[in-house]
Parts: C-alpha cells; structure tokens; sequence
C-alpha cells in the first residue's frame, strides 16, 4: 500500500472522514530533502494500513491546500485527527519519531 495522493479536490473528504489519524506529507518534487522521507512514509503506509492513513500533498500541485494549513517549508507532516490539524513536524524526521508521534494519536 502506498501513500494516498491528495489534491484540492479529494483532501476535505478524506481527512473528515477518517476514523483513524491521517499523517500528510506536504513535498515537492524537486526537494531533496522530501525524496529521502519518501522510503521511510512508503514503509509506514503498509506498516501502519490498520490505525493511520498515511498521504502526500505535491505542493506544486496543490498550492491552495499549502497556503491553507500555514506550510512554508517542506517537508511538512501534519498529523490530522478528526478532520482537524494535530501536530506538525517539519523537516525531515526519522521513521521512529514519526512512529512514535503517530502512535500518540493512535491511543488518543
């Protein structure tokens, strides 16, 4: 399972919907930084299919949903639980900080 892809159109939906944390990942392409987390977010998508939904917002793509949750660095996690923002965490961090922050809004 991969990270789902969110845009404009299918963001609202998918974060008010859900029933567990949504961790998204606000990247772009051409960021380094963004391309060394990938690996680490495509390991917890299938790790973590069961109690967090892990997506992607290509900011370059998705310029309006940056603007709208404050992002001015990536790469940006923001933590989402019941349709709200919970926690943000910029810059690159290791599997195991995302880990262990996930897990606090596992048990929430």
């Amino acid at each position: 399972m991969k990270p789902l892809s969110l845009n404009q159109t299918n963001f609202g939906s998918t974060i008010d919907n859900a029933r567990i944390p949504v961790l998204v990942d606000f990247w772009a392409e051409w960021c380094g930084p963004c391309k060394m987390l990938a690996p680490v977010l495509d390991e917890l998508a299938i790790e973590q299919s069961d109690r967090s939904i892990i997506a992607k917002v290509n900011i370059d793509e998705a310029p309006e949903l940056a603007a709208q949750f404050g992002v001015t660095s990536i790469p940006t996690l923001m933590i989402f639980q019941n349709g709200r923002p919970a926690r943000t965490l910029v810059g690159v961090q290791s599997r195991k900080e995302i880990s262990r922050t996930l897990a606090a809004f596992q048990t929430a």
